[in-house]
């Protein structure tokens, strides 16, 4: 399956666009979900397999941060720009089941690749650079002058980290399955807690998914895996440019939804919900039967949540707000 939608993906070497057709998004259209909601099942989306979808076109292209260059994909002109960002065991071609359905519903897709993740350089081992400049550099490149970002696992410590470097540039940020406070010490010393010291060694789809997706889908436990051995050592990650904490994000200015997975073993609920208590005017979801990658194992849940997140808060007062 990777392969299939990777083959999608081909050599960087010249710019080209990426084959298939886009879902209607006429059926995505969901109310808009209350704080601290739990995003039920519905009719389209149990825990049967879901195939990724065909991509929309997508120009691919190469952007400079100093030491190397990064890899990104972006689905063309119109409509809010809403950049994707990768967890520690992704890459920017890890939202297959994203690209389409976010695109169909009008808005300019744009995903990428950090440093020494699928297509992107890694870069000097002396300096790993920050989060939020690498990214900076990418929204100056594409000359985008307001993004949403939705971010997964460390790319929601990526996209936290931006949110308070350029607050200005920022129309809203989903942070989903993610740490997130990394600034905060006793945050981070709570989460610490709730992992055994054995933790590192333990299988990474052990870690991340859930134990309802690897029962139900190895196709896509085979496939995430793949993908996740091909991310750099956790030495060579980022840091962040802004101390990343709970308080400093509900200062920011800008709407937030914070998202988890009932099983998620590193944002397990409460301490999602320690999250909100620093940003009170945070949205909060739960997915249920859910792990550590939202947007991996339960596709559909996820769309629906990011699509009516994003349409409250439409680039020019389009939305209704948080």
């Amino acid at each position: 399956m990777w392969e299939k939608f990777m083959s999608r993906y081909p050599s960087i070497s010249r710019r080209h666009v990426l084959g298939g057709a886009g879902l209607a998004a006429a059926a995505l259209t969901v109310p808009a979900l209350p704080a601290a909601a739990v995003a039920g099942p519905a009719p389209d989306d149990d825990l049967k397999p879901v195939p990724v979808p065909p991509q929309v076109p997508a120009t691919e292209g190469r952007v400079s941060f100093g030491g190397g260059e990064l890899w990104y994909w972006d689905t063309g002109e119109k409509g809010d720009p809403v950049v994707l960002g990768h967890a520690a065991t992704g890459s920017g071609a890890s939202w297959g089941y994203q690209q389409p359905v976010l695109a169909s519903a009008g808005f300019r897709v744009i995903g990428y690749s950090r440093r020494g993740h699928r297509n992107s350089d890694l870069g000097p081992a002396d300096d790993t650079g920050t989060y939020a400049d690498d990214l900076h550099a990418l929204v100056e490149h594409l000359g985008l002058a307001r993004i949403h970002l939705v971010g997964t696992a460390a790319g929601g410590i990526a996209a936290a980290d931006y949110v308070l470097s350029h607050p200005d540039r920022v129309a809203s940020a989903a942070l989903t399955c993610s740490l997130v406070a990394v600034g905060d010490p006793a945050y981070v010393a709570r989460s610490n807690a709730l992992r055994p010291p054995q933790w590192d060694t333990l299988p990474k789809d052990f870690q991340e998914l859930s134990g309802s997706y690897r029962a139900t889908n190895p196709d896509g436990v085979a496939t995430w895996l793949a993908e996740a051995a091909l991310a750099p050592p956790a030495s060579r990650r980022q840091r962040t440019k802004a101390t990343v904490t709970a308080a400093a994000l509900g200062a920011a200015g800008v709407p937030i939804l914070l998202a988890t997975g009932d099983a998620d073993l590193y944002t397990p609920p409460a301490m999602l919900r320690e999250l909100g208590r620093g940003i009170p005017r945070a949205k909060q979801v739960i997915f249920p039967e859910c792990g550590h990658n939202g947007c991996w194992e339960r596709p559909a849940l996820f769309n629906r949540t990011i699509l009516a997140f994003l349409r409250r808060n439409r680039i020019g007062g389009r939305g209704a707000g948080r």
